[in-house]
């Protein structure tokens, strides 16, 4: 079943999630009609590379055409102008930027892949319902009612100040005609009506300046409160979803919503800014004693000028975490001398900003940090924001050349920096610039969120592991020395974010069986783990009972076994994964004869093995579990081709497949057939694609077990023997024979 497929057999409140993330980038609409094809192409590599991003676009266009000519032969009017519609746009918005689209996709179909398993989770987790409370929050759109709310304010103060302004001409023109009246003519009783109506002006006048000066006061209160109580509340809560999505938890999305709500505030106080000047104008025209525009006028400006100031500050953002491309779900993490990207948005877009903001990158900018290792940047490190290069048309700036570079030390400043001290260090990367606008000159500075910097690809697990603790638990999103003494994290908490690595680094997430198997292996006993304290040592640096690893090493060998492959397997939900030696006996017990499940091996990194059920001849049920697969079999051998051929040999019996029924009683065929490289009977056809004088081999997964021995059980390794070489040797070797040599230890590594 395609993904597709199974997020619209969702119940309707993680519907109503899925619907919040397709819109006019990538409409749902296409999403629905190329499912299957949009699922089969790899968008995660295309969104770091221009030239794959560029023919997978074609090819969108391609599949919508081909859409649209079938729909035009059904002759469906609406889906026709619609679908003419969406491939305009889509043309047109990524046309120059195609690597825009691949990032789009790629995080919507991660975000399905989240939902799908927050779904099969009986109970929602405290970090999902928390972010969930706050995606559509009551008072973001407050901030939007409220911010459309001080725009017409601002508006309707301007046709006050327009009338104010109309008025004081009035009164100048009057004033001035009196003004030229000869001394006669000005003691008349007309022109003592006209002094009288010209006091009457200036007062109307002194009323509408203080009416005018109290409205623009209002708007810059309402403005304040906004900005300081609501605004910024609303960008830290955004900034703290994309710390849980850099981890792989709910896709952030609302930096739109929060971009024009800056934007709208910004051009408001810009507008009351202007208003106040055109008042000083009015004040060197005409003033008099206890004039309100010079009373009140400086203080506004300051307190405008003050937020703008402020609002500016804060509008400067990462918009997306520096990353290497290799590595698109392991943010943060950076390796020396490799390239990563990172990209900022000013919040404020206003035209007159567009190629007038310089953005210069520095690393460790005036931090004092507890390493003694030291960067630069290497490559292009200032570049322009401009509003060109994004599809949304938003007001940023993407580095994608910069390369951090280790600075050599004094000897022996690394004497004590062992490779766990090297990924629990914390860096930072700044940005700065200043803008001018309208007599304003701000300087702007933002930071990423801390980066682990590695040297070597083998520090990566435990680089993500410090990253995934930091971003989980952190208050302080530049707190450096995090690691000097790192907090506790809730069992319950950890295992949410273990989930999310699942869904969104292999496609599928952790149902309460498998992280309840997670908790018991952290924990060693079976307890509510829902507040359970867990230390940093335990999760990343204390190694398994009995083990030479730890559990996160242990968990990222599973993760990097299931991505490189079983990635179908997993995804489609046939490996049970996660379930300790005792609990699949439990499951195996009363199940018919060769039923089998696939688990994770406990003691073995990046290991996957099956255990089957047979009953003894006296009736007793008989579990068998064969020696871990490893990567390096796996890749000589596709797994599902194993699970096919497997065969065992009882004492001089016929080889057989013991593996029949998946668990609880799926057949295997059925479950396992769509991903055989090829047909069972293709395999014992010797003269079949054969080198001429050679009969072809085939590796054939063989292992042999003996009841009668005292030695437990263990298999062979995979060997080279094609079933037909296999017969022939059958019709020539007395069994004794072949049972030597499968003993040999010549056949094991």
């Amino acid at each position: 079943m395609s993904q597709w497929s199974q997020v619209q057999q969702l119940e309707i409140k993680f519907l109503e999630q899925v619907d919040q993330f397709y819109d006019d980038n990538f409409p749902m609409e296409v999403r629905h009609l190329l499912a299957q094809w949009i699922e089969s192409q790899d968008w995660e590599a295309a969104s770091n590379n221009e030239p794959m991003a560029t023919i997978l676009l074609q090819n969108l266009l391609i599949q919508l055409d081909e859409q649209l000519d079938r729909v035009s032969q059904e002759k469906n009017l609406l889906l026709i102008h619609n679908l003419k519609r969406i491939r305009k746009l889509l043309q047109g918005k990524y046309h120059g930027n195609p690597m825009h689209i691949a990032v789009i996709i790629s995080n919507c179909l991660r975000e399905e892949r989240r939902i799908l398993a927050a779904a099969s989770m009986p109970v929602q987790g405290p970090l999902e319902k928390q972010l969930q409370n706050s995606v559509v929050s009551e008072r973001q759109r407050n901030v939007e009612h409220k911010v459309s709310a001080i725009k017409n304010s601002a508006q309707m103060t301007e046709q006050d100040i327009k009338y104010l302004e109309d008025l004081q001409e009035e009164f100048d023109f009057r004033y001035k005609t009196i003004q030229s009246l000869e001394q006669g003519d000005k003691n008349s009783v007309l022109m003592k009506q006209e002094m009288v109506m010209l006091q009457e002006m200036l007062n109307t006048l002194d009323y509408k300046r203080k009416e005018v000066l109290s409205k623009m006061a209002q708007v810059i209160n309402e403005s304040d409160v906004l900005m300081n109580n609501m605004l910024l509340e609303e960008l830290l809560d955004w900034k703290k979803r994309q710390q849980i999505a850099c981890i792989g938890g709910p896709l952030h999305s609302g930096l739109d919503q929060l971009q024009n709500c800056f934007t709208l505030l910004a051009e408001s106080l810009f507008q009351i800014r202007r208003q106040l000047e055109k008042l000083d104008e009015l004040l060197t025209k005409l003033t008099y004693d206890g004039d309100p525009i010079l009373l009140q006028r400086p203080h506004l400006l300051e307190r405008v000028n003050f937020l703008l100031y402020n609002l500016f500050r804060s509008s400067f953002v990462i918009e997306r975490q520096p990353c290497m491309p290799t590595h698109p779900q392991r943010p943060m993490v950076l390796k020396t001398l490799i390239q990563f990207t990172v990209k900022l948005r000013l919040l404020i877009k206003l035209p007159e900003l567009n190629y007038q903001i310089r953005v210069k990158a520095t690393i460790d900018k005036n931090v004092s940090t507890a390493s003694n290792r030291r960067f630069v940047l290497c490559g292009t490190h200032v570049k322009a924001m401009n509003m060109d290069e994004s599809a949304n048309g938003s007001l940023s700036v993407e580095f994608r050349h910069l390369q951090p570079k280790e600075m050599k030390s004094s000897a022996g400043s690394k004497g004590n920096e062992g490779p766990q001290m090297v990924t629990e260090e914390l860096h930072s990367i700044s940005f700065e610039t200043q803008v001018s606008l309208y007599g304003l000159t701000i300087d702007l500075e933002t930071s990423s969120l801390p980066v682990v910097m590695i040297s070597n690809v083998s520090q990566l697990p435990n680089a993500w592991a410090s990253i995934i603790w930091y971003n989980l638990l952190s208050k302080d999103s530049q707190n450096l020395g995090f690691f000097n003494n790192p907090p506790t994290a809730t069992l319950g908490q950890l295992l949410e974010v273990l989930s999310w690595q699942f869904s969104s680094y292999v496609g599928r997430g952790l149902n309460s069986e498998q992280l309840n198997m997670l908790a018991e292996k952290l924990i060693g006993q079976q307890i509510s783990y829902t507040d359970y304290q867990l230390s940093w040592a335990k999760f990343c640096k204390e190694h398994l009972p009995g083990k030479s690893f730890t559990f996160w090493v242990w968990l990222e060998a599973i993760l990097d076994l299931i991505k490189k492959h079983i990635l179908p397997l997993w995804i489609d939900g046939y490996i049970m994964g996660f379930v300790s030696k005792e609990k699949e006996r439990v499951l195996l017990r009363d199940k018919m004869p060769g039923t089998f499940l696939l688990r994770f091996s406990e003691s073995n990194l990046g290991g996957i093995t099956f255990t089957w059920v047979d009953p003894s001849e006296n009736g007793e049920v008989r579990f068998h579990s064969v020696e871990p697969y490893n990567k390096g079999r796996l890749t000589a051998l596709p797994f599902a081709d194993i699970l096919r051929d497997y065969k065992v040999i009882l004492a001089d019996n016929v080889p057989e497949n013991p593996l029949k029924y998946l668990y609880p009683d799926i057949p295997k065929d059925k479950a396992f057939g769509k991903y055989y490289s090829c047909q069972p009977n293709e395999v014992s056809r010797p003269t079949e694609g054969a080198v001429k004088g050679y009969v072809p081999a085939v590796f054939i997964p063989i292992s042999k077990i003996l009841y009668d021995s005292t030695d437990p059980h263990s298999p062979s390794d995979l060997l080279p023997m094609s079933p037909s070489v296999y017969a022939v040797l059958r019709e020539h070797l007395s069994p004794t024979v072949i049972e030597t040599a499968l003993s040999s230890p010549y056949s094991a590594d």
